[in-house]
């Protein structure tokens, strides 16, 4: 039987200070395998351990099928972990430790055929006779994951199960545990930092950063709607391009964004989501564009809802295929601080004596928002001031590159060279200075007509 796990405004609290998951609220549905992705030390393991019953939960509650069960005790929540350094006993057998569980469970039962069933589920039952220091990495893995199938368990926990192998025999496991979970229909709940792994065997991925959940939606939608910059800039190969913009919306002529050197022309008419942007005129924004939203193209060959922008190419890297161009539009990069620590150094400034009567109002009508997601929002540190990256008209370029291009692999460019580009506004993220995602509109965003 599959089991249904519910996680409501759960913490996790060390000593007085230390808050590793602050009002972490996840609902997973019986046969879901969902990922919880992170940088490092961003609180997921913990949740992991939380919902195994290994950490007790400070605050909030957790309901297995519907029950209140954050004092129930690890071996009566029916529940397999597998963890990343295998954990397997030395001096048994890999069929005395598949079948170790199982003895504890029930010692007078015969476990032999169902050690035998699981060994062939997972191909390894020419090694059942074998200790664990005669096989490879892999075969470890599977024979922890045999240990963990041979109970029937209710759900799977997996913390970082595939991080000590190599990268050929990590794609190899994945697709198997894709198939594998799949087959036998048990909630999984899938621990990593490796957004290959989460985007390619979650039904849904939790994107967590310093103990705060930042978005849970579907593969596809965390990467094509990233709910702030952090997920953004945590989603994707290579990494998004982000840079400092202004919207510029004069009263009489056509709305655009400065980029500092250049400026986008927004279409007219402007779209439902660019005609939102007016009211950040003057503003401080974040543009961000996948590599796949711009292209090497003369102006000439613009398709619908295509502008011209222009580079200078700073290197290539050649990736069998495909390349990437890295080219400097003299524009500023936007720095997410701390993008693969846990933590922000800095969060934002609040007046003394706490939060203010319209942030209180704010946020409380935020809690009832259908899948709001609560913690800090991502803030954008100012980058130091560094003379030789600023633009003045005695100084027509800055040194490092901006933006970063995907094109095929017989593309050949020399370095220096200006490139003409066509940027696809349709693929255009606009997000505010503390990195929330104004453009696409959010989808919970209230209408005017309220």
């Amino acid at each position: 039987m599959t089991r249904a796990i519910s996680l409501h405004s759960v913490s996790k609290v060390y000593g007085r200070a230390t808050r590793a998951v602050d009002r972490f609220s996840l609902d997973i549905d019986p046969g879901e395998f969902v990922v919880l992705l992170g940088p490092s030390g961003c609180g997921k393991s913990t949740v992991l351990r939380m919902i195994a019953g290994l950490e007790d939960i400070t605050e909030g509650e957790l309901l297995l099928d519907g029950e209140r069960s954050n004092h129930m005790p690890p071996r009566e929540r029916g529940m397999a972990m597998v963890f990343q350094n295998f954990a397997l006993y030395p001096s048994m057998t890999n069929r005395d430790n598949i079948g170790f569980p199982l003895r504890l469970e029930n010692p007078r039962q015969d476990s032999s055929e169902r050690v035998e069933a699981t060994a062939r589920m997972l191909g390894i039952e020419n090694v059942l006779d074998r200790y664990p220091s005669q096989l490879s990495g892999g075969e470890r893995q599977r024979v922890a994951m045999g240990r963990a199938i041979s109970r029937r368990p209710s759900a799977f926990l997996m913390d970082e199960p595939l991080s000590n192998l190599d990268a050929k025999l990590r794609n190899h496991l994945r697709a198997e545990i894709a198939q594998l979970t799949a087959d036998l229909g048990v909630t999984t709940v899938y621990v990593t930092h490796d957004q290959a792994e989460a985007m390619s065997l979650g039904d849904r991925v939790a994107v967590m950063r310093g103990g705060v959940l930042q978005q849970v939606s579907s593969p596809r939608e965390v990467y094509a709607l990233p709910r702030n910059v952090f997920v953004a800039a945590f989603i994707g190969t290579p990494r998004i391009n982000l840079l400092q913009a202004v919207v510029y919306a004069p009263l009489q002529g056509r709305m655009s964004i400065d980029l500092g050197r250049q400026r986008l022309p927004l279409p007219e008419p402007l779209s439902p989501d660019h005609q939102l942007l007016r009211i950040q005129q003057g503003r401080q924004i974040i543009v961000g564009l996948r590599s796949e939203a711009a292209r090497i193209a003369p102006a000439s060959q613009a398709r619908p809802g295509e502008v011209a922008l222009s580079g200078i190419v700073e290197h290539m890297e050649y990736q069998g295929h495909e390349a990437l161009v890295h080219l400097n539009t003299g524009s500023r990069p936007a720095v997410v601080p701390d993008l693969e620590s846990p933590r922000p150094r800095t969060a934002p400034r609040r007046r003394r004596g706490g939060p203010g009567v319209l942030e209180r109002l704010r946020e409380r009508a935020a809690a009832h928002v259908p899948g709001h997601v609560s913690g800090p929002v991502v803030v954008l540190d100012e980058p130091e001031a560094d003379a030789s990256a600023t633009y003045t008209p005695d100084r027509p370029a800055i040194t490092a590159s901006d933006l970063v291009v995907r094109t095929g692999p017989d593309m050949r460019l020399r370095t220096g060279a200006q490139v003409p580009l066509l940027v696809d506004l349709a693929h255009l993220y606009v997000f505010d200075h503390y990195g929330r995602r104004i453009c696409p509109a959010p989808m919970d965003m209230p209408g005017l007509d309220m």
